[in-house]
């Protein structure tokens, strides 16, 4: 790593990447890796807390996140892209740092409660301490920011007070990470609920400009609406949400306001304007993209890559953490032990 500030952040492999990731996440980590020292991770880890029984399908969307980072601008020149799995000292600093959380700790979490309720599960112990392997994710490369949603906020919370736990009892090692809080709220789906891989309601970066079409000509409206020319509401509306973040053509999107608020413009006009807007602005992406789902090879080399930057860092924080916790793993393992 260099001396500009690190950032680790990443996505469970659950599917492609969709619009509301676009402008949530990727448009900002795209941005950072000019400002920071990247590290972007695909958490195949993660996806086993809820989802172990779908091997096949874990395999197949780590590849169609990696096309979808690179098509959107995340470049493995300026930033790390590792794969989770391949790097055991994740896991092996997860288990040493499990020592310092209790029980009760982690059952406070809040997303441990939502998950567990709304998916109606028996929780595993991965699922209890997924905030910890979290936190080992963030300490391995010791870094100072995490972009996350609003709801990863406690997480973060968790590991600054894992951070500042070990810093007590080992000595000054870890910094305590902030959280860098997206500045876009959750981008509404087709349906008017939050944008969702499993809600069936997202638009994906690798869909054809006639799928878009058709879901945009599927989208939620305002439900007060019976006629073209009943007045229409504007808040609330999907609809205009998309033409204020993805129609260049800011005159426009004024003009179709103002004419649904009197009831001069139809649903299905309003909609293929939006139609053609977010396919010009996802064009050349779309280009990107295909062209680099042509070459996986290519695509698994830049993880094959990452993943072994990744894993040289990872493992001299995990050789520091188990010296300062009193363990020879070095020297058992025929390594010289590091100097502190």
């Amino acid at each position: 790593m260099d001396t500009k500030p690190i950032v680790l952040t990443g996505h469970r492999p659950t599917g492609p990447r969709h619009i509301g990731h676009l402008v949530g996440t990727l448009t900002n980590w795209v941005a950072l890796q000019d400002s920071h020292a990247c590290v972007f991770l695909v958490a195949d880890l993660h996806v086993l807390t809820t989802d172990y029984a779908h091997p096949d399908q874990v395999r197949a969307n780590t590849l169609e996140i990696v096309f979808d980072w690179l098509a959107a601008g995340i470049d493995p020149q300026r930033a790390c892209i590792a794969l989770q799995s391949a790097l055991p000292a994740h896991a092996q600093l997860a288990v040493l740092l499990n020592n310092l959380v209790t029980v009760s700790r982690l059952e406070r979490v809040p997303t441990y409660k939502e998950q567990t309720q709304q998916l109606n599960l028996q929780p595993s112990t991965g699922l209890l301490a997924y905030p910890v392997l979290q936190t080992a994710d963030i300490l391995a490369y010791k870094a100072n920011r995490v972009p996350v949603g609003e709801d990863q906020l406690p997480h973060i919370e968790l590991a600054r007070e894992v951070a500042r736990r070990f810093n007590q009892l080992y000595g000054p090692t870890f910094p305590e990470p902030v959280g860098m809080l997206s500045v876009m709220p959750r981008l509404p789906g087709v349906d008017n609920r939050t944008m969702h891989t499993s809600y069936g309601n997202a638009i994906y970066l690798r869909d054809s400009e006639e799928e878009t079409t058709r879901k945009v000509m599927s989208m939620y409206t305002d439900p007060t609406r019976i006629h073209p020319t009943d007045p229409g509401h504007i808040e609330g509306n999907p609809v205009f949400v998309y033409h204020d973040l993805f129609n260049a053509n800011g005159a426009e999107v004024e003009e179709l306001k103002e004419r649904y608020v009197l009831g001069k413009v139809g649903d299905v006009d309003v909609k293929r304007r939006l139609a053609a807007a977010l396919n010009a602005t996802l064009a050349p992406l779309r280009e990107r993209r295909a062209e680099i789902a042509a070459q996986p090879e290519r695509a698994i080399e830049i993880l094959r890559e990452g993943t072994a930057r990744a894993r040289a860092i990872s493992q001299e924080t995990l050789e520091l953490v188990q010296e300062r916790m009193g363990l020879r793993a070095d020297e058992v393992a025929g390594r010289a032990p590091l100097a502190i």
